[in-house]
């Protein structure tokens, strides 16, 4: 690896597993950049980048942010039920019982 390139790795998670991809990009490459390269959007191509949030290393993040060496670009799914109605409907299952 030249002085001009950093190491990322780009991952999707799925309900059953996760598309992960290491690539070697130039050094101020953009987290979108970086999701374009790994061509992850075009295997998965329901991923809506504007709708999904991003994060490296569990930070969320802007598409604009400059990675570093050895990030980890994660692609975020949308939650499949509202944290705080889950946490209720727990709280009324466990007085019933």
């Amino acid at each position: 690896m030249s002085e001009n390139e950093i190491a990322v790795e780009v991952v999707y998670a799925l309900p059953l597993g996760q598309d992960s991809t290491r690539l070697r990009v130039p050094a101020g490459t953009t987290v979108a950049e970086a999701i374009a390269h790994a061509g992850v959007t075009l295997r998965h191509p329901g991923i809506e980048l504007a709708d999904n949030r991003v994060a490296v290393y569990g930070k969320k993040v802007a598409l604009t942010t400059v990675l570093g060496d050895q990030d980890r670009v994660e692609i975020l799914r949308p939650l499949s039920a509202d944290p705080k109605e889950a946490r209720r409907a727990r709280a009324a299952r466990r007085r019933l019982c």
